[in-house]
């Protein structure tokens, strides 16, 4: 039996050319076809992918090579396995492209590179039940940092270090909270608190939110130099502080 090569009707269902009995047909196909869906599927992110990315040019250079390919396809049985092939190398594509092109000698401003690069930080879930179990009023904190509502976090993160000042997760939790609330200063003061002491695991996230918050203060140079400096380090933001140096040049 003739096995069908799903690929062209894969992308014209995905493009809605189908005419009425031929998406039909494809939709019967789809039901009792688990690789088939896969299929649709992954061609249907790749698609999404490459229109978010604004390169929809890079997909005439794939089609030059997939024709090339085909050609040789035609020789071989296994089409399904060939399709994985096709939608795997324009993802593996775009992904080296945008390694290649990433500040492509624009120049940022500090609110695209905020946008870009800020995300709250979230503790290790080890973490907050250590914590939790022993401080009612972190508990609480938690919650509402959780939902967003990081005025009240803030709030009680201050409670909290009445009673323990030298807790450097809740100064971190409690700068991150009024980095939210754009009360850059109060940040600013936290962060700088959990990098002088100097001996505790949240300095390398002090580092990077303090840097995000001199963007946002329009403090650049400062900002710059401290990008440069987690640069140099090998902590988990190592890579990104680079990229961003590149950015702001």
């Amino acid at each position: 039996m003739k096995t069908i090569d799903f690929s062209y009707f894969i992308e014209r269902y995905n493009a809605g050319e189908m005419s009425d009995t031929e998406k039909q047909w494809f939709q019967k196909e789809l039901d009792g076809n688990e690789k088939l869906r896969n299929e649709v599927n992954l061609s249907k992110r790749t698609d999404e992918i490459l229109k978010n990315q604004k390169i929809m040019s890079l997909r005439n250079k794939l089609s030059e090579i997939e024709n090339q390919r085909n050609a040789v396809k035609n020789r071989v049985k296994d089409s399904k396995k060939s399709a994985y092939i096709k939608y795997a190398a324009v993802i593996a594509g775009l992904i080296l492209i945008g390694s290649l092109t990433l500040f492509p000698g624009k120049h940022l401003s500090s609110k695209e590179i905020v946008n870009q690069y800020y995300k709250a930080y979230e503790p290790a879930t080890s973490q907050r039940s250590a914590q939790s179990g022993t401080d009612a009023d972190f508990t609480l904190a938690m919650e509402f940092y959780n939902i967003h509502d990081y005025d009240n976090a803030a709030i009680l993160f201050t409670k909290v270090l009445e009673n323990k000042p030298n807790d450097m997760q809740t100064l971190l939790l409690k700068g991150v909270a009024n980095f939210e609330e754009k009360k850059y200063p109060e940040a600013k003061q936290s962060f700088g608190r959990v990098i002088d002491d100097k001996d505790n695991l949240y300095i390398d996230h002090a580092k990077w939110y303090l840097a995000l918050c001199y963007l946002n203060t329009n403090e650049t140079e400062k900002a710059k130099q401290l990008f440069e400096f987690i640069g140099k380090e090998s902590g988990i933001y190592q890579n990104d502080a680079k990229k961003i140096v590149r950015g702001l040049k």
